[in-house]
């Protein structure tokens, strides 16, 4: 429960930062009167998300054994590639977040109404269609038949609103650099398992092959059905008795995303403003 927490966490405050800034530069510049077509953008955005998440959800309910296998594990990668991209831009750029945006906004507000829902729609659209995908593809991997995973991420998301509200409000800051580099690392590890249980998929779906070559298997040392077993399964996606290539991937993807993204960055010309975001002008 607690992975999808944070990807709902770190995903939805990514957003809420975005309408955060929107909102308050609108307001903060007298524009009160673009507000309903940013709120019309960031409705159809969400719309979008849960749309596709749905899809997701029931439309593989249709599908056979072996399809629904294919489709998880092929989705699962390609979550695990959305996310970690989306890891590295985010610590790449958010210092200049607040900046890009407001010159987008400015480009819109000259452009007219339909500008407007555009701008909202595309910064929250993509935000919302990478959470869709990897909570869907998380959610799945650490699912083990109860609410949890779900009642996990729903918690994330709600918090990440909350903590936004509070940023837009100016009653909290918090050094969102540290922020985003220890919930990137700790969404890295998750991704790690949404990874390798994709494998997984792969080879039961016969795409892989592999499937009956375990690396290991410590079952009855942590059993599955253990509150030990289950807490390490929603936190990591452990699985007590892997195959040696979920293994080798784990590891694979793992060891270097860590080192690489725990790399020292490139000096700036300028100090970063690590809480800028935090606090949008009203």
């Amino acid at each position: 429960m607690f992975g999808n927490y944070l990807i709902g966490l770190r995903e939805g405050l990514e957003a809420s930062l975005v309408v955060c800034i929107l909102i308050a530069y609108l307001v903060k510049t007298g524009r009160r009167d673009a507000l309903a077509p940013i709120w019309t953008g960031i409705g159809v955005a969400v719309a979008l998300a849960l749309g596709f998440g749905c899809a997701l959800t029931f439309g593989s309910q249709e599908l056979t054994f072996q399809a629904q296998e294919a489709l998880g594990g092929s989705l699962s990668i390609v979550a695990v590639a959305l996310v970690t991209w989306m890891v590295f831009w985010m610590r790449r750029t958010a210092r200049h977040l607040k900046a890009e945006l407001h010159g987008k906004l400015d480009s819109a507000l000259q452009m007219g109404t339909a500008a407007l829902v555009a701008t909202a729609f595309l910064a929250v659209g993509r935000e919302g269609l990478e959470t869709a995908l990897f909570v869907w593809a998380s959610v799945r991997a650490s699912s083990d038949g109860s609410h949890g995973p779900l009642l996990g991420v729903l918690l994330g998301l709600l918090t990440a609103v909350g903590l936004g509200w509070l940023f837009y409000r100016g009653a909290l800051r918090i050094n969102l650099a540290k922020f985003f580099t220890w919930t990137g690392a700790m969404l890295v590890v998750v991704a790690a398992g949404v990874l390798a249980y994709g494998v997984h998929d792969l080879q039961e779906a016969e795409f892989v092959g592999g499937l009956r070559d375990k690396a290991f298997d410590i079952s009855t040392t942590i059993p599955p059905d253990s509150w030990y077993g289950t807490l390490l399964k929603g936190v990591f996606n452990f699985q007590p008795d892997p195959t040696v290539l979920q293994v080798v991937v784990w590891l694979l993807y793992l060891v270097p995303t860590l080192v690489f993204f725990f790399a020292p960055a490139r000096k700036a010309s300028s100090p970063p403003a690590a809480a800028e975001a935090a606090a949008p002008p009203r």
